[in-house]
């Protein structure tokens, strides 16, 4: 890709944010949160898009990381009194040890059994977080110190959602995207190569950790209230999956287009079919993976509306 379309494209992002950023005062709170959580789904997709879409390894528990992110926040605050900025930076570093020690081991597996590797990983955060009473406060959760959050926590997953993108980009652009997208196609032949995959899958996971646990924590001084049931909720890492498949995992762009539009019909399908919404967005999704099973991203290509090297 040329320069000058990497300085559009950049340009195209900051004017966004720009745009964004001046929204939250002048919205009702409903939307302002919806926003938030839309700019949340933006992040969660390409986080799991580092690992299981630029490398291929799959990943059913990349909600352990956001738990362990919502953890973080919530108890450096409600019991010592922590600033919360302060705890996301503490929640990120969590993550990306917890990260670097599991996937030594996890990313020696492939095809499911790394999946249910991780998804193994996910239920023992949760176990671990609902009976260490002295630590987390158990099944009973936390509450945070009431305050109003919308507008510092908007602007904070803002930020993050800007970095997020930047990061994905730059990682989708370099060496290290060729190297773990020569892993995604032949392992094999890429060791041959004498790349060392053990050593860039690691660091593409514990890349990929870091984001849903800031994620997490800003989540958690949003809501105020976390428990393990609703952080470490196996269905986060479900949409985290789709949103990525459905815009087309591999690129940068695919996860983002997938977040926003998944995310909406998640909430529209709600909204207007409150007693059957999961019904509409489950039929959303089989036809979309019939119809468009390399995601809008393959779906534009295929048809000759995209090429392929505008998208990576």
């Amino acid at each position: 890709m040329a320069p000058a379309e990497h300085v559009r494209n950049l340009a195209a992002l900051a004017a966004a944010a720009v745009v964004l950023a001046l929204l939250p005062n002048h919205l009702s709170l409903y939307l302002r949160s919806f926003l938030l959580f839309l700019m949340m789904s933006v992040v969660l997709a390409l986080s799991w898009n580092i690992i299981s879409g630029f490398t291929g390894y799959t990943s059913f528990g990349h909600v352990a990381f956001y738990g362990i992110g919502a953890y973080a926040c919530a108890i450096l605050v409600a019991d010592y009194g922590w600033p919360w900025p302060a705890t996301l930076v503490v929640g990120a570093a969590t993550a990306a040890a917890v990260g670097a020690a599991i996937g030594y081991p996890v990313l020696r597996l492939r095809g499911p059994y790394f999946a249910i590797a991780m998804l193994g990983t996910a239920e023992g955060t949760r176990v671990v977080a609902t009976v260490w009473d002295g630590l987390t406060h158990g099944g009973l959760g936390i509450s945070l110190p009431s305050a109003e959050t919308s507008i510092p926590t908007y602007h904070a997953m803002l930020a993050l959602m800007v970095v997020t993108v930047v990061v994905a980009y730059a990682v989708g652009h370099s060496r290290l995207g060729i190297r773990l997208t020569a892993i995604r196609e032949d392992e094999v032949a890429a060791e041959a190569l004498g790349i060392d995959t053990t050593r860039y899958k690691l660091a593409a996971f514990t890349l990929s950790a870091v984001f849903p646990a800031v994620a997490g924590g800003i989540q958690a001084y949003k809501v105020l209230y976390i428990d393990p049931p609703s952080v470490f909720f196996v269905q986060i890492t479900i949409a985290m999956a789709l949103m990525a498949m459905l815009g087309g995992k591999g690129t940068v762009i695919g996860p983002i287009l997938g977040a926003v539009i998944l995310y909406t019909a998640q909430e529209l399908t709600w909204v207007n079919f409150p007693t059957a919404h999961l019904i509409a967005y489950g039929l959303f999704i089989v036809l979309v993976a019939r119809f468009m099973p390399r995601g809008l991203v393959g779906f534009a290509i295929d048809r000759g509306w995209l090429r392929k090297g505008m998208v990576r």
